[in-house]
């Protein structure tokens, strides 16, 4: 089974969905059977790597709401984290730009790091208010987990994997996402947003079966006539 995840670095649902969705596979009897791929999503691709406001001021100038109501909105999202053991710090969260952390998650998947880039990313964002637009910062976080530094500052300072950061979000809009997190599974199955873990564990037991599991056969008589059959304990007419 293969499950494909859109999501973005600036998101508090897609961390939660991310971790919601490991604790369903915990539960999962067939979880070792499961590939998960991290797609790359910009909920702002025009945002700017040096935002002059708070995540407050940003969430209120966004939705046309009151700074108290931004931090209300926020502190709920901040508690649904708390209740997995997510620590979401927003009152020093440094909104930016996405799109080379993504060049970077896209290059620490090429060597094999891809899902400890994700988590750190997320982890880097939302706990540790680091700036996740800034080089030396990205640079400092792909070493922490075991990439090189000078050779992620090169790569940093190219333009590689722009173009499949790119098109991962082409894809995102040719199926139709429009929000993140987006789960797609074996690529015929769909799971939109944050869903409860019950949830998922239900949706990957579903999909295990109908992929794998063997549909028991549906019996056709039109005419409802009579089945004549035998089984190990003889023979019999069945008026079915």
């Amino acid at each position: 089974m293969k499950i494909e995840i859109w999501s973005d670095f600036v998101c508090p649902f897609c961390y939660i969905g991310k971790r919601r969705l490991e604790m369903a596979l915990k539960q999962f009897p067939e979880r070792d059977q499961v590939e998960i791929a991290y797609r790359s999503y910009e909920l702002d691709p025009n945002a700017s790597k040096n935002n002059k406001l708070n995540i407050h001021e940003t969430l209120a100038k966004k939705y046309g709401m009151s700074i108290e109501q931004a931090k209300e909105a926020n502190n709920n999202i901040g508690k649904q984290a708390a209740e997995i053991g997510l620590i979401y710090q927003f009152d020093t969260m440094i909104p930016t730009n996405t799109f080379d952390a993504h060049r970077l998650a896209k290059f620490a998947e090429e060597k094999s790091f891809g899902a400890k880039m994700t988590e750190h990313l997320l982890k880097a964002y939302f706990t540790d208010s680091k700036k996740i637009s800034d080089y030396n910062t990205l640079a400092d976080l792909a070493e922490d987990i075991g990439l090189n530094r000078e050779e992620t500052i090169e790569m940093l300072n190219s333009s590689a994997y722009s173009n499949a950061v790119r098109a991962d979000e082409a894809e995102a809009k040719q199926i139709g996402i429009s929000g993140v997190p987006f789960f797609v599974i074996n690529q015929k199955y769909a799971v939109s947003g944050a869903q409860p873990v019950e949830a998922f564990v239900n949706a990957l037991n579903m999909v295990w079966e109908e992929e794998n599991g063997k549909t028991p056969l549906k019996v056709i008589n039109p005419n409802k006539s009579k089945s004549e059959y035998c089984t190990d304990e003889g023979c019999v007419v069945s008026e079915d």
